[in-house]
């Protein structure tokens, strides 16, 4: 093999040496992510409650310490201010499982007597979330998932 060949090969394995090096750093570093979130709400009627329930999977390259999940309505005050993380400080806390490698799949349960339903705006809802990871990472998804109030 003449010596240019050879130290064109060497070249180029370096070259991509390095950027496989640098997309594994990089994923490595993610923030944490929801995703395939979903929110079901249902109405109390004839004297049982109703229920909120949402679910969303988390996938993060630390551990996740914590998932804060808000129910608001789309005409109220974080419409038009825009929700923030430390909106999200006295948030109800979804549990978490693991669900495989870097995810965990974390719901958010309650209970929605008559009183909370005729009191809570009709119309479209949203659910935000904010995940926090044991570094100190955050990501915060205003509308992470929707809902109707009827």
């Amino acid at each position: 093999m003449s010596r240019r060949i050879v130290v064109s090969v060497a070249a180029g394995v370096v070259v991509l040496g390095g950027a496989g090096a640098f997309a594994l750093a990089y994923a490595g570093d993610q923030s944490p992510a929801p995703a395939h979130s979903a929110a079901r709400y249902t109405a109390p009627d004839a004297g049982r409650d109703g229920s909120f329930a949402f679910t969303t999977d988390v996938s993060a390259s630390s551990e996740v310490k914590s998932v804060k999940v808000l129910a608001w309505p789309e005409k109220s005050s974080f419409a038009k201010q825009g929700l923030t993380a430390k909106d999200m400080a006295s948030a109800e806390s979804a549990v978490c499982k693991p669900s495989g490698g870097d995810g965990q799949r974390c719901t958010d349960k309650a209970a929605v007597t008559r009183a909370d339903a005729e009191g809570s705006p009709k119309g479209l809802w949203h659910v935000a979330v904010l995940v926090t990871t044991k570094d100190g990472d955050t990501t915060l998804d205003t509308k992470a998932a929707d809902f109707t109030v009827a």
